[in-house]
């Protein structure tokens, strides 16, 4: 089902030639800012995983991997949905010490995605993982660790505005921080979207905390898998797009799961037979470091940045008849 639109009135700030400049300033801006912050080096890291290694990401349950055979190898590969699971299991692999950690430009598919102004079946983000210690392991750091990320952000979009002094996108850097049951007290009749909709036009820079687990209604604010993030310790930052008059999220992180978390998780959505895969028999067995991570959009950010209506101008993807001709007719650029 397509759900895109363009504002009226909008029209693209920057021409394509000075779109394409813009976007790999972004990348390699914030990729600069970002890994000085956070004490990260840069990994290479794997566009796929085979299907029995028990490393893809779940995301919320419900979607398919892309997946293939590899004749050569007499296995099945699934394309990655993102590399929640690899980066701890590269970390002790590259034998990564506290307080360092690894990024990479993660790619994928994901083919069940509903297409709209910020989602497309092509995923790229920065993918990142840091050593932590258990002390670590509280919300406090979280929120540290949050704004570290926030001013990282801020600074590029600074930079861009020295380069393109034409771009007006202004970003607050003080982070109003949530958790999900507080969102629910707040905008009980709401949907989970919709209260973050609600938060963060009137809060424009946000972290929104412990996603996954049921609040007192009964129902998860979103869907979280089991396997990666504590559900108690994890959340997602969000800036407000003034274009598009709504949330958009850039981040989606936390601390992982330690052996007790993932237990308690994996009893309460019901997915106990993961005790038997690889990365999970080492994690239960206390054999992976204890770590903080997540994902940081690449073609949000630079869509936010630059004050596009609609990802497909800062990322080439596929998209159906619907959408091709929405742009079009209002003068909006697909890459």
């Amino acid at each position: 089902m397509n759900h895109s639109y363009i504002p009226e009135g909008y029209r693209p700030v920057l021409d394509a030639y000075d779109t394409q400049r813009a976007i790999a300033y972004i990348k390699q801006t914030f990729q600069d800012e970002f890994s000085s912050a956070l004490n990260l080096k840069r990994v290479s890291a794997p566009l796929f995983v085979t299907a029995d290694s028990g490393l893809n990401d779940d995301l919320n349950g419900y979607e398919r991997a892309v997946s293939f055979d590899i004749p050569a190898v007499g296995n099945d590969a699934q394309v990655v949905h993102s590399l929640a699971k690899w980066k701890r299991l590269a970390l002790k692999r590259y034998n990564f010490g506290i307080g360092n950690g690894l990024y990479t430009d993660m790619n994928a598919i994901r083919r069940d995605e509903e297409l709209d102004n910020v989602h497309s079946i092509y995923v790229d983000q920065w993918d990142w993982e840091k050593v932590i210690t258990r002390e670590n392991r509280n919300l406090e750091y979280l929120k540290l660790i949050v704004r570290a990320i926030v001013g990282a952000i801020c600074n590029t979009n600074d930079r861009l505005h020295v380069r393109y002094p034409q771009l007006r996108v202004q970003l607050s850097r003080e982070v109003a921080f949530v958790t999900t049951q507080e969102l629910e007290y707040m905008y009980p009749d709401m949907t989970g979207h919709e209260r973050e909709d609600a938060f963060v036009k009137e809060n424009p820079t946000a972290c929104i905390m412990q996603i996954g687990g049921k609040l007192r209604s009964g129902k998860p604010h979103d869907g979280r898998a089991p396997d990666y993030d504590d559900w108690d310790l994890n959340c997602d930052i969000f800036f407000w797009d003034e274009v598009l008059g709504r949330s958009l999220e850039i981040s989606s992180m936390g601390i992982r799961v330690d052996a007790a978390a993932l237990e308690r998780q994996l009893k309460i959505s019901g997915h106990e037979d993961r005790r038997e895969l690889p990365f999970h028999k080492s994690l239960l067995n206390d054999e992976l470091p204890l770590t903080i991570g997540g994902g940081i959009g690449q073609s949000r950010l630079s869509m936010l940045m630059m004050g596009c209506a609609h990802i497909g101008e800062v990322q080439s993807s596929v998209w159906d008849r619907e959408t091709i001709e929405i742009c079009e007719n209002a003068g909006v650029r697909l890459l």
